[in-house]
């Protein structure tokens, strides 16, 4: 018997309607059927739960990285302006920043504050920068769909690639 590598859905993961639903349509599946029962302490929403997260949300994370991306943004901002008009605080902050890594931006912005006076405005003006660039200049509406783009975008590119290497289609590259 020739060997095929063609995927077997069991018809339980294709089905349509869930008979607990009665004739309503919805999606069922069945390593999932507790998914939607709320424990007594959680509120009970329509998103997915995202379970290893503790106390602090997906998007309390993705938050926790902006703002740490923020201030490397607000550096390299402060860095830029430095070099054209005041050389001295830029080599400061040069010096500065092969130093001490930018990927925690509190604990940069605190070191920074804690080295000298000239360095203390130099942070000052990096948070400012920061939070300027947060609230006016971030485009929070490109995010989004850029990550909407991204996600669709990758999942299309996944899903072809497995098709293409398991179902042995010629494509016009092949001919």
């Amino acid at each position: 018997m020739e060997s095929s590598s063609s995927l077997l859905l069991h018809h339980s993961y294709l089905s349509y309607l869930n008979p607990k639903f009665g004739k309503s349509p919805s999606l069922s599946y069945p390593l999932m059927r507790n998914s939607r029962k709320c424990k007594p302490t959680r509120i009970c929403s329509n998103k997915m739960y995202v379970p290893g997260f503790g106390e602090a949300s997906p998007e309390a994370k993705a938050a926790k990285h902006l703002h740490d991306f923020f201030t490397y943004v607000a550096v390299r901002i402060v860095s830029a302006q430095l070099e054209s008009y005041n050389p001295e605080a830029y080599m400061e902050l040069r010096e500065f920043l092969d130093t001490n890594s930018v990927s925690d931006g509190d604990k940069f912005c605190a070191a920074l504050m804690r080295r000298s006076s000239s360095h203390m405005n130099l942070a000052l003006r990096i948070l400012e920068v920061r939070s300027a660039y947060c609230k006016n200049d971030f485009e929070w509406d490109n995010l989004q769909q850029l990550a909407f783009k991204n996600v669709d975008g990758s999942n299309t590119k996944l899903m072809r690639e497995y098709v293409l290497e398991t179902s042995h289609v010629e494509t016009n590259s092949d001919k």
